[in-house]
């Protein structure tokens, strides 16, 4: 059972002004340390996602714990950690248009630092290719594999090892392995789906590295048969079974990282923890390190009271990538029997029984269904230290849409 943190919190919350976003400092460490574990236990790098939390005191608390670089999926979110002295980020997000510019002038500007990308599509890779040989560089690049979610990602197996094939071909273009994000795990119905959605993450990667691996046992061609040029097809040939195998997704991170042949894994909810992955089995509800302070501001009828916590602070999520398993906009600790029905921008309508205590004023702690929208809502995280004091953390990526 969860416990209240305002019982942690040392002085009065009579001036603790609401709606505010609270993190507990303690169990944002526990479970980045714990995930830290996991991954040495497993012989696999972390590149944590950093949309969750987008603040530099938890990036820095990734790195402590062994984190080999960063993952974001806007190049805004890139140039902000950079900026701040970040050395190694993958925008794992294919890029178009003046972002490819941008990309390179970001290579220019911290020559000292590693920026990556990503690509699906030879089309697309050809045109990061074209930028990098005209800006005399070279572009670290992963190709993205679909393993289910439907959204980015070429198709396992044949398919994206002819992609690859094509890639590695291309001037100013380094290779560095695969990646996928089995997201569609968020819309799971057990814990059992979840297994299966891991276990198939990490599949269609290792897949794709054996046809690759499988085409050139098999063809018994030279560099010069095969119509490839000498240093590039030697490149490839040595490089099929050392490509970085990357996965990434919280809830599938125990299932598709612990299995051999995967290199890497690049959750990012994990630092938090919501509704989501509880209702998933992911986690306990007390390892949930972010809520949402509100007060009640309204009880209008005996089943019904408002908070001050609308869909600006909580976020119309009902779980990523759809959910059906969650029931309402939050958790609200303490209160079983309390549903948050609807939301509109500055106010929460709860549905309460008749006979409820509560009273206009209480203070609410809510475990909001997806905690990275949510702190993508606001300017600073209030932060519960271990001795009870509060602290703030500034989200420094906030709003960074392009």
């Amino acid at each position: 059972m969860a416990q209240l943190w305002q019982r942690e919190m040392v002085g009065s919350l009579a001036d603790f002004e609401t709606p505010a976003v609270v993190v507990h400092q303690a169990k944002v460490v526990q479970n980045i340390q714990e995930m830290a574990e996991f991954a040495r236990a497993h012989g696999v790098r972390v590149r944590p996602h950093l949309k969750t939390h987008k603040t530099w005191e938890i990036a820095e608390l990734q790195r402590a714990a062994g984190a080999v670089g960063l993952t974001c999926a806007k190049l805004g979110e890139a140039e902000v950690f950079l900026e701040r002295g970040a050395r190694d980020v993958l925008v794992a997000y294919p890029l178009v248009g003046p972002k490819i510019q941008r990309l390179f002038a970001l290579q220019a500007r911290y020559p000292e630092a590693v920026v990556q990308t990503m690509t699906d599509s030879l089309a697309q890779a050809r045109l990061l290719s074209d930028a990098a040989v005209a800006h005399e560089r070279r572009l670290k690049l992963w190709v993205k594999v679909d393993s289910g979610l439907k959204r980015c990602g070429i198709t396992p197996g044949v398919a994206a090892a002819e992609l690859v094939r094509q890639v590695v071909q291309l001037p100013g273009i380094e290779l560095q392995g695969l990646l996928t994000h089995a997201g569609h795990a968020y819309g799971a119905s057990s814990p059992e789906q979840v297994r299966a959605i891991g276990e198939y993450e990490a599949m269609c990667l290792l897949e794709t590295v054996q046809v690759l691996s499988d085409e050139g046992r098999g063809a018994g061609e030279t560099a010069e048969t095969a119509g490839v040029s000498d240093v590039l097809d030697a490149a490839s040939a040595v490089t099929w079974n050392s490509l970085a195998i990357s996965v990434g997704s919280t809830p599938t991170v125990r299932v598709s990282g612990a299995v051999p042949g995967v290199t890497e894994i690049r959750p990012g909810n994990y630092v938090f923890y919501d509704a989501t992955q509880v209702q998933l089995g992911v986690v306990p509800v007390d390892r949930v390190a972010l809520r949402v302070f509100t007060r009640v501001v309204s009880r209008p009828a005996p089943d019904r009271l408002v908070i001050d916590a609308g869909a600006k602070t909580l976020a119309l999520d009902r779980g990523a990538h759809g959910s059906t398993t969650l029931q309402g906009y939050g958790l609200i600790v303490g209160h079983d029997d309390a549903v948050i029905e609807r939301l509109s921008e500055e106010h929460g309508v709860v549905r309460i029984p008749s006979d409820s205590p509560i009273q206009v004023g209480d203070l609410f702690e809510v475990i909001p269904n997806h905690a990275c929208p949510v702190a993508n809502l606001t300017d600073q995280l209030k932060v519960l230290q271990p001795d009870g004091t509060q602290t703030v953390w500034q989200v420094i990526a906030r709003g960074q849409t392009v």
